[in-house]
């Protein structure tokens, strides 16, 4: 896991689109950088449609936000399209922004150990460092929480 202080790390990846979406073309902006296991599960499903309705919000703030998975871009697309989502999704199929961004763990499901996304949020500054992060996020209530970090960061 990375910590508030280091730089975020450079990446460019393919959005639902198919267009490359990199770090270095979102300086000067801040970013809500949110990792999450897969498209259409309750929790994922409900992070992103909470960050959609919120999106005025984080635009009046002068934020980006950016969903990472290793789901393909035609998933983000379809997943986008059957909820509605205003938000940008970043495809990491083979998984290497999830390691630099230390997200990619195991885990435990059942007794059985697998690897897999634990969730995750960033802010990352306009000068492109991390300067808040949350780890294992509970869904509820997590989307008011960055907002108001964000806030707090930018007074």
């Amino acid at each position: 896991m990375l910590e508030v202080g280091t730089k975020a790390p450079e990446f460019c990846k393919p959005n639902q689109d198919e267009t490359e979406i990199c770090l270095r073309d979102l300086t000067g902006k801040w970013i809500i950088l949110y990792f999450y296991p897969k498209d259409n599960t309750p929790g994922c499903t409900t992070q992103a449609c909470d960050f959609t309705s919120s999106l005025p919000d984080f635009e009046g703030l002068d934020a980006v936000i950016l969903g990472v998975s290793p789901d393909s871009p035609k998933k983000h697309r379809n997943f986008i399209e059957k909820k509605d989502l205003q938000i940008t999704l970043l495809a990491d199929e083979d998984k290497d922004m999830l390691k630099d961004y230390g997200v990619w763990q195991p885990k435990k499901l059942f007794g059985k150990e697998y690897l897999g996304v634990v969730r995750t949020t960033y802010i990352i500054s306009p000068d492109g460092n991390i300067v808040a992060l949350w780890t294992k996020v509970k869904v509820k209530g997590h989307i008011e929480a960055v907002k108001e970090r964000l806030k707090e960061l930018q007074s």
